[in-house]
């Protein structure tokens, strides 16, 4: 049923500030913006070894539920101590502290200037599997 993740959208009422702020973020502009005119309301990243989709949203279209809910997606790094003092750095707060879970594993949760949450994970499994020979 599920294959993968696909895509991960962000909502921010100001998309061409979040376009700047994970612009920074990636090392990269996005790949796709709507409307090609005017002020965006929507914009795409292709990122990592898997070429993952990151989106940002105006939070005009954002989905909503009528009770909390929500996730986290965790974002693998090589360095998680270096990752989280580099997101700080550009203006995210943290809202998990760096953790060690042992055995080569280190995770954070900081929240991005828009308020969404973002996982950040040292995985030795994830390493592994996408270690390049």
């Amino acid at each position: 049923m599920l294959r993968g993740f696909a895509n991960l959208n962000l909502v921010a009422d100001d998309v061409p500030a979040a376009i700047e702020w994970y612009s920074k973020v990636l090392d990269q502009p996005p790949y796709f913006v709507r409307p090609e005119t005017g002020a965006p309301e929507y914009a795409e990243f292709r990122f990592g070894d898997d070429e993952d989709e990151l989106a940002l949203m105006s939070s005009a279209y954002r989905p909503s539920l009528s009770e909390p809910g929500g996730a986290v997606m965790s974002m693998h790094v090589d360095d998680a101590a270096a990752s989280l003092e580099r997101l700080l750095e550009l203006g995210a707060t943290v809202q998990q502290p760096l953790m060690e879970r042992g055995e080569g594993w280190w995770n954070a949760t900081v929240a991005d200037p828009f308020g969404n949450l973002l996982g950040i994970i040292q995985s030795p499994h994830w390493a592994a599997q996408h270690a390049r020979g």
